[in-house]
């Protein structure tokens, strides 16, 4: 199993080992691609509970539906490996700002996780006892992105911004924006959090990591960032609740269709 501490850079995506163990120190990420064949769409279609067949019934698009499909069955599939259930049989709770979590999972050695999609890769984050956060964008060239910056970024972020040569500002907005959203979410606020109330590292080169938060001068020091790379064109974070943990990176695989269960 090849894992690094939080003070390395993230370790390489490889194939999980048929014995999956999660530690109370480790923090495992999945990648996955959101494009299957049909097949593998209605299998995955199978598992999913009613809410979530009627959320996927919303989407005008049938490529955002099958991915929507898709990533809510591998999240399934991947949780019931950690809670030996079968994928249709992994229930949720919702926390007060919409945080999804296992229902009836509680204790010392709760299962968390979080989850992010982008443009067909999505990245799941599972840990035992600490919050976790995780955020993919695929990196796009059409948006105005210091104007974006300058409405929801914080002083320091916005001056680091500007300070970059214009062609190394676009990476750096991404790479703060995955940041941010991901220490929002392993929070567990949402946007109830606002945006330019902390400052995370955005700069080439310099590590991720949670800079300052307004109000309470110790909470930065509660989380640990890391910046993932998951695929050519995409920006990925992970925040994690506290220290000395290790992270290993898979590649979900499916083999086969999941069985019709309807």
């Amino acid at each position: 199993m090849k894992m690094a501490p939080t003070t390395a850079p993230a370790p390489p995506w490889c194939s999980a080992p048929e014995a999956l163990r999660l530690g109370r120190d480790e923090v495992h990420v999945w990648r996955a691609t959101l494009d299957e064949s049909p097949s593998r769409v209605d299998g995955f279609l199978h598992t999913l509970a009613a809410d979530e067949r009627t959320r996927a019934e919303r989407f005008y698009f049938p490529r955002d539906r099958e991915r929507f499909i898709v990533a809510r069955g591998v999240l399934r599939a991947i949780l019931g490996l950690y809670s030996n259930s079968a994928p249709e049989g992994v229930s949720f709770s919702d926390g007060s700002h919409g945080k999804p979590a296992l229902a009836g999972e509680s204790g010392g050695a709760a299962i968390r996780f979080n989850v992010s999609h982008s443009h067909g890769v999505a990245l799941y984050a599972v840990t035992r006892v600490r919050e976790v956060g995780i955020d993919v964008e695929c990196i796009r060239s059409d948006l105005k992105v210091e104007q974006i910056a300058e409405r929801f970024f914080s002083h320091h972020e916005i001056t680091t911004l500007r300070a970059l040569p214009t062609h190394l500002r676009e990476s750096a907005f991404f790479r703060c924006w995955t940041r941010k959203e991901a220490y929002i979410k392993a929070t567990g606020k949402g946007l109830s959090l606002p945006l330019d109330q902390f400052a995370v590292s955005l700069a080439p080169g310099e590590p991720a990591a949670l800079l300052s938060t307004q109000g309470d001068p110790h909470e930065a020091q509660r989380w640990s960032l890391l910046e993932l790379t998951p695929a050519p064109g995409y920006a990925a974070a992970l925040a994690v609740e506290g220290h000395g943990w290790c992270l290993a990176c898979w590649d979900w695989r499916t083999p086969t269709a999941p069985t019709n269960a309807g």
